[in-house]
């Protein structure tokens, strides 16, 4: 299963027409004069549509009769966070309700069967951040959710979370947003745009294909774009960007040009032309759907702009259509990674684990922030795509122990986070901190469905892919056989019926070690390496990952080096994609003496040879000799 657009009759014109929407509502008011009448309550445009309906509408008509397909409504700060500021919070979903229908009032007055005129539910980033911490996930989504309620309630056709700066914030209005489709049992269109500043990145760092790639894994979404900051020409490069790589429609609505202060107030040099020449290639170059403006853009802007591109349908972009072959990636706040590597297998740093590490257990148990951030750092430096976060640790309450780390980790490491753990509410919680696209590691069939029916819903909410263990009621697969069965099983359940994307799904067909010597265990190596190679030829769409150092447990240290190693690499060849591993104790082949790689290749694929050396006293190096 991939992305299935929404059917919805906005979005069935959007496919044959390019359309044309203008958001500058807030700008156009600040830039009028006299001042509104803002009722005693200075500085809330929102607070309008009580105090002076009448100038909004003014607005608002000025661009239908422009010829726009769709305006804003007068809500960008309409959320229990701003009205705070304000003292409006009881009234968010009232002053929502009737602002949407303020504007369908005007959208009223303008369309046509033959030519239908929409109205966009504006819902802005508010004031506060919350991957810097200065507001909480739920209270973010109860914000979002009221202000959606009240939108829902006036009849609004559109939602359009825009202006994004803080990820974490655009999935917490989506959190909100689902919340409120579900109670009232209406789906509306929702596009997603995010502000790119003049630096190329969103305010808090996070660069164009991050941000792709945490909207693309949020099933809400049903249109990305970019919005707010600067004029259209610092826009080109992030739109061909989305161009090539998003499946969704695109809405693009530059300001008009880069504001200037002349007299303490903000003036846009952009011209008509130039914004038509600029939206003209984005719908005839690009692909763009939507051909929007926000701040300082005016009625003869778009009056240019429509007569320049006309009334036609979008450019097909190959992004956009079926069979596309989308890349799964992960996302820390600031960048992308993708699972696939193009030269080397995706290595998730393995230090960062209580369990598995015992310098970052102390670290933890110290309460060492600075210390297991800069634990992060050095795999990052070491090589790794990805940082494997573990805290749960016996005798402890994981819950408060990952909301200090991811808390830390989100913005101190540039890296994607895996987070590692049994406990749902671990999980939850780390994910609720998380602006990125998470890796949650793991989901299993342990319980058969009632622990990864829990897991799977939270992983679809906060767009996060998974790692699924090979692991039934009856325990971990140890044959071929056994592991593609309970690999079909969970495919099933997440693909199928949560709706996860396959390329999300990492599987770890797991292995036992191999230096106990138990007769019963010589074989697994090979089982896993077997089905790690099926499972490509049967759901070729998923991933593989592999944790490879439970291969050697048991080991010296030189001796686990060269067995982890080579296992490594048999696992890569046989189609591995990821391992969660300690890379500066990864040696390559060509580093390792003839007689302990075949050592090892003897204990991995049990070749029982006569001159072969004794599994069960297994002869490596020593630490000097590595």
């Amino acid at each position: 299963m991939t992305y299935q657009p929404l059917s919805h009759p906005f979005l069935n014109r959007l496919r044959e027409h390019v359309l044309f929407t203008a958001g500058p509502i807030g700008s156009t008011i600040l830039g009028l004069r006299p001042v509104p009448d803002y009722g005693g309550i200075d500085g809330c445009n929102e607070y309008l549509t009580v105090s002076d309906p009448d100038v909004l509408a003014k607005i608002q008509r000025s661009f239908y009769a422009a010829g726009c397909d769709a305006v804003d409504s007068a809500t960008f700060g309409s959320n229990e966070i701003v009205f705070a500021e304000y003292g409006l919070t009881e009234r968010v979903r009232e002053l929502n309700a009737l602002a949407a229908r303020q504007l369908n009032a005007v959208r009223d007055e303008f369309s046509t069967g033959e030519w239908p005129r929409y109205s966009f539910g504006t819902i802005g980033p508010g004031t506060k951040l919350p991957s810097l911490g200065h507001v909480t996930w739920d209270e973010l989504v109860h914000s979002y959710r009221e202000q959606a309620l009240g939108l829902l309630d006036g009849g609004i056709d559109v939602m359009k979370v825009e202006t994004c700066q803080d990820l974490l914030q655009t999935k917490a209005a989506l959190a909100g947003l689902a919340e409120a489709f579900a109670e009232t049992g209406q789906r509306i269109p929702v596009i997603a745009s995010v502000t790119i500043e003049t630096t190329g990145t969103m305010l808090l760092g996070s660069d164009i294909a991050c941000a792709l790639t945490v909207l693309e894994a949020m099933d809400l979404v049903d249109v990305i774009g970019i919005n707010c900051a600067t004029g259209p020409e610092q826009m080109v490069e992030h739109v061909r960007f989305l161009a090539e790589n998003s499946r969704r429609p695109l809405f693009i609505a530059p300001n008009a040009g880069l504001p200037e202060l002349v007299d303490g107030e903000a003036c846009y040099r952009l011209t008509p032309d130039e914004f038509a020449r600029y939206q003209k290639i984005f719908v005839d170059e690009f692909g763009s759907s939507i051909a929007g403006g926000c701040c300082g853009t005016t009625p003869a802007m778009f009056e240019t702009a429509i007569a320049a591109i006309g009334r036609r349908a979008p450019k097909v972009r190959p992004a956009a259509q079926p069979g596309y072959n989308f890349e799964a990636a992960a996302a820390s706040l600031y960048t992308s990674v993708p699972i696939r590597q193009e030269t080397s297998f995706l290595v998730v740093g393995e230090r960062t684990n209580a369990t598995g590490s015992r310098a970052f257990r102390d670290l933890l148990l110290a309460g060492d922030l600075d210390g297991m951030v800069g634990l992060a750092r050095e795999q990052a430096a070491e090589g790794a795509h990805v940082i494997d976060v573990m805290v749960d640790y016996v005798g402890r309450n994981g819950v408060p122990d990952m909301e200090r780390v991811v808390s830390a980790f989100r913005t101190q490491s540039t890296l994607p986070l895996m987070f590692d753990s049994t406990e749902p509410p671990v999980i939850e919680t780390a994910l609720k901190l998380y602006g990125g696209k998470a890796i949650v590691n793991s989901i299993n069939l342990e319980d058969g469905e009632r622990k990864i029916g829990r897991v799977l819903p939270l992983i679809k909410r906060h767009g996060a892919a998974a790692v699924a263990l090979t692991i039934d009621e009856t325990g971990q697969a140890r044959t071929t056989e056994w592991k593609l069965r309970v690999a079909h099983r969970i495919y099933d359940l997440a693909v199928n019926r949560h709706g996860m994307e396959p390329g999300d799904l990492l599987f770890d067909c797991l292995t036992f070690p191999l230096s106990g010597g138990q007769e019963d265990l010589r074989g697994d190596a090979m089982e896993t390496l077997n089905a790690i190679k099926q499972l490509k030829l049967e759901l070729p769409a998923v991933n593989t990952i592999l944790g490879v150092s439970n291969v050697s447990f048991g080991l010296k240290p030189a001796a686990r080096r060269v067995l982890n190693s080579v296992f490594l690499f048999e696992a890569i060849k046989h189609g591995l994609d990821a391992a969660i591993v300690n890379s500066k104790q990864i040696v390559p082949l060509n580093r390792i003496p003839d007689e302990q790689l075949n050592t090892a290749l003897d204990l991995i694929y049990d070749r029982r040879r006569p001159e072969a050396v004794s599994y069960t006293h297994l002869t490596l190096p020593t630490n000097r000799e590595v």
